[in-house]
């Protein structure tokens, strides 16, 4: 009888290296081999099960790492990482091969928002708040306008609104109403 393992996958694609973290051992998967401990990251502690999001609130979770120094600690923490991509899957493992069997399950596909380290005698722990990547459909991108200054800002030298005519409104884009201060003009005789 054959026997079939879970194996848990963590993916951090981060600026200049990628981190590939399993639950234990190593995993082959592809031309990609995820091991349990990483040099700078050390291990994964566990993680927080990722909370769901309800109207505006983003879905989240967290993953612990235990490094191997502070210095890593500090590694870890740079401002660089943060909304770096990672995924994690689980995965059936052949006992016998090794192998993965079929394509792994993919958990979470988060973005890194923010780490906190955790220091007692002789124990290290950073904790990584992840956040959904579609956070980004929620910022507010406050002071976009359809007006030509705008327009002007964001591509220098293009002028295709200063002959625009007929507005009777501000429209605002990404935000409920326009920004305090900014009028529209009907230039129309």
């Amino acid at each position: 009888m054959d026997r079939i393992l879970l194996a848990g996958l963590m993916k951090m694609e981060l600026p200049g290296r990628t981190v590939l973290l399993c639950d234990g051992g190593f995993v082959p998967w592809g031309s990609e081999t995820y091991l349990s401990v990483d040099d700078t990251f050390g291990t994964i502690a566990g993680f927080e099960v990722p909370e769901e999001g309800v109207g505006s609130v983003i879905p989240s979770a967290s993953v612990t790492m235990l490094p191997k120094s502070t210095a890593a600690a500090i590694e870890i923490s740079r401002p660089a990482y943060q909304g770096s991509r990672i995924r994690m899957w689980v995965a059936e493992v052949d006992e016998a091969t090794g192998q993965i069997i079929g394509q792994p399950d993919l958990q979470a596909d988060w973005q890194l928002d923010r780490t906190t380290l955790r220091s007692k005698r002789g124990e290290r722990q950073v904790t990584i708040d992840c956040v959904s990547r579609s956070q980004r459909l929620l910022a507010k991108v406050e002071g976009n306008t359809l007006s030509s200054a705008f327009h002007s800002s964001i591509f220098p030298g293009e002028r295709g609104f200063d002959n625009a005519t007929g507005l009777e409104a501000s429209f605002a884009w990404g935000v409920a109403s326009p920004p305090r201060g900014t009028v529209a003009s009907n230039t129309s005789a």
